[in-house]
């Protein structure tokens, strides 16, 4: 439970970042270690998340779209997906909750053509959520993309993809997001026999405003785009507790 002192703190950043201090409505994750880092106890929406992927996960983009379209997944209406290259897997997204049917896709030549849509798409206010990927995001374009989603209350996720690793220093520059989050693989759940184990994920917050970093080791999103706290994740976590209460 957040304490009154941490929401007069956070309102007095806000004010300093010039953020409106209207009520926002937000997404819950639906696992409260990562609700409970979050302002207000989810995602907000009306507002401009960041996600790239962690390693080589960089370049290919896949966790980072995956994770990108399960926030998606869980809003309402039609998404719209802007890309340059053709290499989104639709079967994946459906994977995770997203399904083709909610998907309308944009092509773009280049990069300033995706910027133009993605804010397009976040001003028109009819839409569920809008992704697109993009290597690059100055404080100007991600000011301009916030400032449209908080006008019509649409979440915007820009999804931070790179031709080459060295490109992905870019990341650390500060822009207008909300949360900045990377994903990066882990080994998969190990099963009692033979086989591979449902995948998991390293979630890093690197940034949130008015909130704190973390980081949560995950189990990947299922059919319905549920994540989850692996099991033995979830049990070392409770015998610490356990162990600190009894403390």
């Amino acid at each position: 439970m957040v304490q009154p002192a941490v929401l007069r703190l956070r309102e007095q950043i806000q004010r300093l970042e010039g953020v409106p201090l209207r009520a926002r409505t937000v997404l819950p994750f639906g696992v409260e270690a990562i609700d409970s880092r979050l302002p207000g106890g989810g995602l907000a929406l009306g507002a401009l998340h960041e996600v790239a992927g962690g390693g080589n996960a960089a370049i290919n983009g896949a966790a980072a779209a995956l994770f990108a379209a399960r926030i998606a997944a869980r809003t309402k209406g039609k998404i719209l997906w802007c890309i340059t290259r053709q290499d989104l897997f639709a079967p994946a997204l459906a994977q995770v909750g997203l399904h083709a049917d909610r998907v309308i896709y944009v092509d773009a030549c280049d990069e300033k053509t995706v910027l133009a849509c993605f804010e397009e798409g976040v001003r028109h206010g009819g839409l569920g959520a809008v992704v697109a990927e993009v290597a690059r995001l100055s404080m100007t374009s991600s000011r301009r993309l916030s400032l449209a989603a908080e006008a019509s209350g649409s979440i915007a996720i820009a999804v931070r993809r790179w031709r080459r690793q060295t490109e992905a220093a870019d990341f650390g520059q500060p822009t207008a997001s909300a949360t900045r989050w990377r994903v990066s693989t882990l080994p998969s759940s190990p099963l009692p026999v033979p086989g591979v184990g449902r995948a998991r994920w390293l979630l890093e917050l690197i940034r949130c405003r008015a909130g704190e970093s973390a980081d949560f080791v995950m189990d990947a999103c299922d059919v319905q785009g549920r994540l989850a706290l692996p099991a033995d994740v979830a049990d070392r976590s409770a015998t610490t507790q356990h162990g600190r209460r009894s403390a």
